[in-house]
Order: C-alpha cells, then structure tokens, then sequence
C-alpha cells in the first residue's frame, strides 16, 4: 500500500504542537498584560466632571487637609463626596461670580446634589472600609496617590485584588503615624521597615493569614 504522508509529516506534526503550546502561553500572556493594562483598569486616566475640581489647587496650592472635604472617612466606612455647602464657604466669597462655579452656586440655591463622576469604584462583591485603613495607620497617599498634584482626579492603582493583597501581605511597608496620615510626599523618619513593624504592633494589625483571607474582603 502506497505511504499516504510523507516523511515530513511527524516533524510537521511535532511542530504543530509545540507552536500550539507557544500560541497558547502567549494568548494566556496578552489577556493578563490586557486585564491589568490602565485601558482596562483605567488607572491613570484623568475622568471629566462637571466642575474642573482640582486636587492640585485646593491641597497642593491652598494646604487643605483630606478631611475638610472628606469629613467621615475616620469614621465610616466610606470617604463622602462634600455637600455643596462645604464648597459654598470659601465659594460664596471667593470666585463668587465665576461662570464655571455656576453649577455649585445652582446646586446650593436647589438643593439638588451635583453628579460627580466617580473615579475609585470598587465592585460590589468587594467590601473596603476607609476608617479602618486610616486608623491602622494606612494613608492617603497610599491607595490614592499624590492628589495634591492631579489638576483633574485620576485613578492612582489598578484596584484589582493583587494590588490589594500586596499591602495586606506586608503592611509595614505603606503603614505611617497618625499625624501624617493625609501628609502628601511623605518621608519616613527612619527606616520604613522597622516603623511599620512598630505601628503593626501599636495598632493591633492581624497577621497576613487574615488579612488574606477571603472573608476580609469579601462578605
């Protein structure tokens, strides 16, 4: 009976294979660079609102602190958005005419919220307190960046759970003193290490089986 493949046909073979793995490795590899890519994340992509509120300005050119804005974030679960009147102290005698606040002084007179687009959004199945972070001695500037240098606010991190778990498998890294907690730039006094060791001790911080544990997030 006349051969049907030729000789080739094995190396041929093998070689489909061994490409097969290789296709497979790569579509595996550009799925992950997609998924923690910031088109996907949209981390470092600055969102329009609809007043050009700038984190630059208003801590970096005028000092205020987080909480001014922020008030419940020692508090509560959530860092609120601002009531437009927290606005209407500075705006109803500085730039009290400018045309572009004309939202905020509408949004006073009425007493309808403004719709500001929100930049860190978290999904639903993922539980995240803020005054917990801030008490153990997590700042601002970790999960949100320098916002004292973002003239319209972006999202500093990828948010996705790995970046999560990169803190809570070593918090002394990112942990500081209360005194310093919105503090923008800050700088250790000392080696960070061993002040985070410190503060882990001082605030009472559980240990990385917790704190990666599934029901620590997730509820």
């Amino acid at each position: 009976m006349a051969q049907i493949f030729p000789k080739s046909a094995n190396a041929i073979a093998r070689m489909s294979v061994y490409g097969a793995i290789f296709v497979l490795i790569f579509v595996g590899w550009a799925f992950d660079a997609l998924n923690r890519s910031a088109y996907n994340t949209r981390a470092f992509m600055a969102r329009e609102q609809p007043i050009p509120f700038s984190h630059a300005h208003h801590v970096g050119g005028l000092g205020l602190d987080c909480r001014y804005c922020h008030t419940s974030v020692e508090s509560s679960s959530f860092a609120n958005v601002p009531p437009t009147k927290t606005c209407m102290n500075c705006h109803s005698q500085i730039w009290s005419t400018s045309p572009m606040l004309e939202p905020v002084r509408a949004s006073f007179r009425t007493g309808q919220s403004i719709r500001w687009t929100r930049v860190h959004d978290l999904p639903d199945f993922v539980y995240f307190n803020h005054s917990i972070h801030v008490a153990k001695g997590v700042g601002c500037e970790s999960c949100h960046g320098r916002v004292d240098k973002m003239p319209l606010m972006w999202q500093h991190a990828s948010l996705q759970m790995d970046w999560c778990l990169d803190c809570h498998r070593n918090p002394e890294k990112v942990l500081r003193p209360q005194a310093f907690i919105t503090t923008m730039g800050y700088q250790p006094a000392g080696d960070q290490e061993e002040i985070g060791r410190r503060l882990m001790s001082e605030n009472h911080i559980q240990d990385a089986r917790v704190l990666t544990s599934c029901s620590t997030c997730h509820r």
